[in-house]
């Protein structure tokens, strides 16, 4: 049996009365959720979902989230997470390329929703957590079939288990298809890389609409017969609250999550986090001093830098525990079952320390993006996928990410990280978040320009910046231009959306 959805019986069964999933106020036990599961299985099922359907979650955490992972999965059906800071239109997008024909939203979303849900002829039913005109109540859902049994569908392991959309870093967002065996062996080589048990206590702050939070910990604590404690939406002073009152010994951040951790001095001196053993980290890199300051900060625990990719079911490299100081910088070595080189642009390796784009295969890796076969066939080589991302292995196996190859700065023939340059600029003390980009110059075809988040009240110029980074970098690496922003748009997985920097600050000159 490779459907996820049979992990929730063995767990009903052998361990009952445990308390599974906390969020807020509210929690399950192994056999409540499973009683809950079965109910809206039997509902879903009597609305048309069945084997290979896809039903969308456009949905801020909460513990229904993961009764509709189980309960849709149970009827051979998969779930579509829908990223809730998309604007309408990438929702109509998504949903029509997916052919949902189900969407279950939080009420804040149903109006938007209500406005092109006629335009989409495969999405037949609108199920809304609480009420809004014209749409299914959730729990009125999960009431109509109290007591049901509902087989677990024997999916192939090559079946859909989650379709999820890429952050669109292309002109339009391509569908990934996560198969049930993607998911289990991805599951797999977690309780191997951190020892997962059925004692780990995962906090859950990253939205579960991303791999990070739904993968990083999420589904692999549930495999392993742990719980999880549910924020709704990442706030860091309840963040310390949840992992200091529940004892909560994992978490999953992503690095901007990470430092506004950090900024919380006052609330993590005060607070009792000695259950906490590991957070798990990923989706940009951080600058060196950053991650000393975390290790510092917390003696003893494991800061698993990591990199990996939605393709790829989350993360594929994990630093490990007593690597971490030796090799700061790196994101690790891969996941057992899973396999990493650096290649050159015809697919032939390079040697250690040589940079080239970072390939990866294994059998956590999606095997086609849906209905896309010329998208599919283009990202892999020789069975290996290409992940477009700019790194280098050095003797030991550990590997470093440099860049995105599309966000390569090439000056005056010169290839430019952008990573090296923003680790500089992260260093000085008046600067929270910088994210550099290629400026368009006559002479040198590019050169750097940096977009940087102050400190509150600071007043540092451009002169200043530029000083302080030509005593650490090469000077055709520093940046020629400067330009100060409240803050760095994102993608889901926390990536910086350069894209969206270059368009809007580069036009706007």
């Amino acid at each position: 049996m490779e459907n996820f959805a049979s992990t929730l019986d063995y767990q009903a069964e052998r361990r009952p009365d445990k308390v599974v999933i906390t969020c807020g106020d509210s929690s399950l036990t192994n056999v409540q959720l499973y009683e809950r599961v079965n109910a809206l299985a039997q509902s879903l099922r009597d609305l048309g979902v069945g084997r290979g359907d896809i039903v969308a979650l456009l949905l801020y955490n909460c513990s229904e989230f993961l009764e509709l992972v189980y309960a849709i999965n149970r009827l051979g059906a998969a779930f579509l997470p829908l990223n809730y800071r998309l604007a309408p239109a990438e929702w109509q997008y998504i949903l029509g390329h997916a052919e949902a024909k189900v969407i279950v939203a939080d009420p804040e979303f149903t109006p938007a929703v209500t406005e092109f849900a006629a335009e989409l002829p495969a999405l037949q039913h609108t199920v809304v957590m609480g009420e809004a005109d014209g749409w299914t109540s959730y729990e009125e859902l999960v009431g109509r079939n109290a007591g049901a049994r509902v087989p677990v569908v024997d999916v192939d392991g090559g079946e859909l288990q989650r379709l999820m959309y890429t952050s669109g870093t292309t002109a339009r967002p391509k569908g990934v298809c996560i198969s049930h065996r993607n998911l289990a062996w991805k599951n797999l080589g977690y309780l191997i890389q951190f020892g997962f048990t059925d004692a780990e206590v995962t906090a859950v702050t990253g939205p579960l609409y991303h791999v990070g939070a739904m993968d990083m910990g999420g589904l692999a604590t549930l495999h392993a017969g742990g719980s999880l404690v549910i924020q709704r939406k990442f706030e860091p002073l309840e963040l310390i609250d949840i992992i200091a009152r529940y004892q909560a010994t994992s978490v999953w951040m992503a690095p901007a999550m990470v430092n506004g951790l950090l900024q919380q001095q006052d609330a993590l001196a005060a607070a009792d986090l000695s259950s906490l053993r590991l957070i798990m980290s990923g989706g940009e890199k951080m600058p060196e001093s950053r991650l000393a300051t975390v290790l510092d900060l917390f003696p003893g625990l494991w800061f698993a830098d990591a990199y990996g990719l939605t393709e790829t079911t989350s993360s594929d490299t994990f630093m490990p525990y007593d690597r971490m100081r030796e090799k700061l910088g790196s994101v690790g070595r891969p996941l057992p079952h899973n396999q990493v080189r650096v290649a050159d642009d015809s697919g032939q390796s390079v040697p250690a320390g040589e940079v080239g784009e970072v390939l990866i295969r294994g059998p956590k890796v999606f095997s086609a993006y849906w209905r896309d076969a010329a998208a599919t066939e283009r990202s892999f080589v020789d069975g290996w996928f290409r992940t477009g991302d700019v790194g280098r292995m050095d003797e030991d196996g550990f590997l470093y990410i440099e860049d995105r190859k599309k966000d390569m700065i090439v000056s005056g023939g010169e290839n430019i990280a952008t990573p090296e340059v923003e680790r500089v600029l992260w260093e000085h003390p008046d600067v929270v978040e910088a994210a550099v980009i290629g400026h368009p110059d006559e002479r040198w075809g590019e050169v750097p320009h940096a977009c940087i988040v102050l400190r509150n009240g600071a007043t540092v110029t451009d002169e200043e910046l530029r000083t302080f980074c030509q005593e650490r970098l090469a000077k055709f690496k520093v940046p020629r231009y400067f330009t100060r922003v409240s803050t760095l748009p994102r993608n889901p997985s926390g990536k910086v959306l350069k894209k969206d920097l270059r368009a809007t600050v580069l036009t706007g000159e």
